[in-house]
């Protein structure tokens, strides 16, 4: 679906002339899938018996005590940066609390789907899914400012709960899966140190390199549609089509169930413009349905061997061409 996803996203306006995005089709699949498979994974934690499934592992009651103080955290934050960015004299009452509540729940939502998209397709769609929430608060009608704030906070969680996600199961597959469950637990507090410490340096990173990197104009593209979408606000219309495309994207991921997310990898996909890059997630799966099927399940770790050489071999070319590509011409 992640596949199919990129190469409708791709084709569609050189082929038949449809620009999916300026349809909302991406977006509005996205909400429709993510609404479902938010109900999907609280109906998986309530319908467990608690019970971890592996040794080591999370049981549901931590896990939903861990997402309730998630959740609280959450609108802790969102009172505060209501107050720190002026929101308390420019909102009415009714409109605060429905800045502070939406904030919240935007941003809960945000990293669920992000992390679901990292964890199943090894892309996280962290800016367009915040830009879905900004295109639901510009209808709801918050005003500018708490637009650019609401925004700024979504983003803010969908990349590092998909990081954190990636870190502590890497971390799992090296301690042996849980084999040892004293041993898991003491692996995943010395990443949390690793973590913060790693958070604590780029605190002062950040401060010292900002003006230099926003002097220079060094704005992320994305930042611009943020921009240009709050000024350009949303109507009817917009609101309409994000229902309309989130009905199929919601069917999708219901009959595919919290376990395949295809809803979620379909909207995904659809949101990325890069139609070779559906090519090659259709020709690996081509391929490593082949050799399972001529090879047996032991061929699985040879795979997963080239397949990390390949992702190894892909992010060191992106870093050398990116560092290529800011040396001046002519020196």
């Amino acid at each position: 679906m992640f596949g199919i996803g990129l190469l409708i996203r791709g084709y569609a306006l050189p082929v038949a002339g449809i620009d999916v995005a300026k349809l909302y089709v991406p977006h509005g699949a996205m909400v429709g899938a993510g609404l479902v498979a938010l109900m999907q994974v609280g109906l998986l934690i309530a319908r467990r018996g608690g019970a971890p499934e592996i040794a080591g592992a999370t049981d549901d009651t931590a896990m939903r005590r861990a997402l309730g103080l998630g959740g609280i955290g959450y609108v802790a934050i969102a009172i505060l940066i209501a107050v720190m960015g002026g929101l308390v004299t420019e909102l009415s009452p009714g409109m605060l609390v429905a800045f502070v509540a939406y904030a919240a729940f935007a941003a809960f939502v945000h990293e669920l789907i992000v992390g679901i998209s990292a964890m199943h397709a090894g892309w996280f769609p962290a800016f367009a899914v915040a830009l879905i929430t900004l295109i639901i608060g510009i209808l709801i009608g918050f005003p500018p400012v708490a637009l650019g704030l609401l925004v700024g906070f979504s983003a803010s969680t969908g990349p590092a709960f998909a990081d954190m996600g990636y870190d502590l199961r890497a971390g799992f597959l090296l301690r042996g899966q849980g084999a040892d469950p004293a041993f898991e637990l003491d692996g995943r507090r010395q990443q949390l140190y690793a973590a913060m410490l790693a958070f604590l340096i780029a605190i002062p990173t950040v401060w010292l390199a900002h003006p230099g990197y926003f002097a220079q104009g060094l704005v992320p593209p994305v930042d611009k549609v943020y921009a240009a979408t709050i000024q350009a606000g949303a109507t009817a219309d917009v609101a309409w089509a994000l229902v309309i495309w989130a009905i199929p994207a919601a069917i999708i991921q219901f009959l595919g169930g919290p376990s395949r997310q295809l809803g979620i990898l379909l909207a995904t996909g659809l949101l990325i413009p890069n139609p070779m890059a559906g090519w090659a997630v259709l020709v690996g799966i081509a391929i490593r349905t082949l050799v399972l099927r001529f090879k047996g399940p032991e061929a699985t770790g040879s795979m997963e061997v080239l397949a990390a050489g390949f992702i190894g071999g892909d992010a060191l070319y992106g870093f050398f061409d990116s560092v290529v590509k800011t040396v001046p011409k002519g020196k």
